[in-house]
């Protein structure tokens, strides 16, 4: 796997022209959301042809967009059998059938999804593949296990892997302090599911919400705890090589005990839809959000035990015209620069891809990925993009 060393001190956004030749063009896009529109959109300015599919036809954007019910097999296959990739931004539960069907018509596959079940179908569906199978391309899991691994590539030895995300309002209000401008339903699950962890150099599996910790980033205060799925695959990848690894969400002070309170003393942990439900009525989304990543890394380097910080905040930022919450464009980034490595030939052609083995540095050399380092503020360590 390829992972590049160079430019240690950071890629300068836009250093250079992002004119390479490609393997592959055409992308289909699946679920033409605030997600799947600046997908489209950000593979477009990349040089890829787009077409997009959608539960319902659209003619007010820039690219085409036609009907497509994901349920139907034989319409899903036809439609995949037109691109030579597939980017599928729809919720998690439909995203085996589009794998299942980008095996079978022979196009690369990419999803965003968190959902570990339907990684472990695509993993499946990735041996003897004579195309690329990369799930989990966005946020949480993505971006946060690409800059953690790439932290942890230049310790001799590492002895934790510490990781956060928290997608949050930017001017909370109200006990939760929050706003579902992300899929609430998957919200949910990272509450309720179990989360894998590394303790002592084996995985575990705990449970959600626990393990609570206080986190003060630029001034202001956060609490952390364990969320389930963000990790992807790197508890696999580095089970016997570091004694700690996990993934935790943040929140401001005082989210979870309300959260527990709404599905055990109101007995909602195993009504999730009605959760679901009443949560996106309770707190709605909201335009200026931002998004906080925290990364942090212990062990020995150059002969010394050292901790290692990536602290990084997205804020909105305008793109063609039109400002995009943090949440929706820093995932998208994300996604697009991860089919800009694959079609320039900075990845494997074939097979499973996971996202700890590539490099900052090559994701952020994307024109798509460029938008990570020029529009993030940081506090870190060491400048490792």
């Amino acid at each position: 796997m390829h992972r590049s060393n160079a430019d240690k001190g950071g890629t300068r956004p836009n250093q250079r022209e992002f004119t390479v030749e490609r393997s592959f063009n055409t992308v289909a896009v699946l679920g033409i959301g605030k997600v799947g529109e600046l997908v489209a959109d950000l593979l477009m300015r990349s040089g890829f042809s787009v077409v997009g599919y959608d539960s319902r036809p659209r003619a007010d954007l820039g690219f085409a967009v036609k009907q497509l019910d994901v349920t139907d097999s034989h319409r899903l296959r036809e439609a995949l059998g037109t691109a030579d990739a597939v980017l599928t931004c729809l919720p998690y539960q439909h995203n085996i059938a589009v794998a299942e069907a980008a095996r079978q018509v022979g196009v690369h596959y990419f999803d965003l999804t968190e959902d570990v079940p339907t990684t472990n179908r695509v993993r499946d569906l990735a041996q003897d593949s004579t195309a690329i199978f990369a799930p989990q391309c966005g946020l949480a899991p993505g971006l946060i296990g690409i800059i953690g691994a790439s932290m942890a590539a230049v310790f001799e030895e590492i002895r934790s892997i510490e990781l956060k995300v928290g997608a949050l309002p930017q001017n909370p209000t109200g006990l939760l302090g929050y706003a579902f401008n992300w899929s609430s339903l998957g919200v949910v699950n990272e509450y309720l599911n179990d989360c894998e962890v590394v303790r002592g150099g084996r995985r575990q599996m705990v449970p959600a919400m626990t393990a609570k910790e206080r986190v003060v980033i630029g001034g202001v205060e956060f609490e952390a705890a364990l969320t389930s799925g963000g990790l992807g695959t790197m508890c696999q990848t580095y089970e016997g090589r570091v004694q700690r690894l996990d993934y935790k969400t943040l929140r401001y002070p005082g989210h979870f005990k309300q959260m527990q309170f709404l599905f055990d003393e109101l007995h909602l942990r195993d009504r999730r839809e009605l959760a679901d439900e009443i949560l996106v009525n309770a707190k709605p989304p909201v335009n200026d959000d931002v998004v906080h990543l925290h990364a942090a890394v212990e062990g020995v380097r150059e002969g010394t035990l050292q901790r290692l910080n990536d602290v990084r905040a997205f804020r909105p930022i305008e793109i063609g015209g039109r400002t995009w919450r943090a949440i929706s464009w820093i995932t998208s980034a994300s996604a697009v620069s991860m089919v800009e490595l694959a079609a320039t030939g900075r990845l494997p052609n074939t097979g499973f891809i996971r996202q700890e083995d590539i490099a900052l540095s090559d994701l952020v050399d994307t024109q798509a990925g460029s938008l990570i380092t020029t529009h993030g503020t940081t506090s870190r360590g060491k400048d490792l993009s």
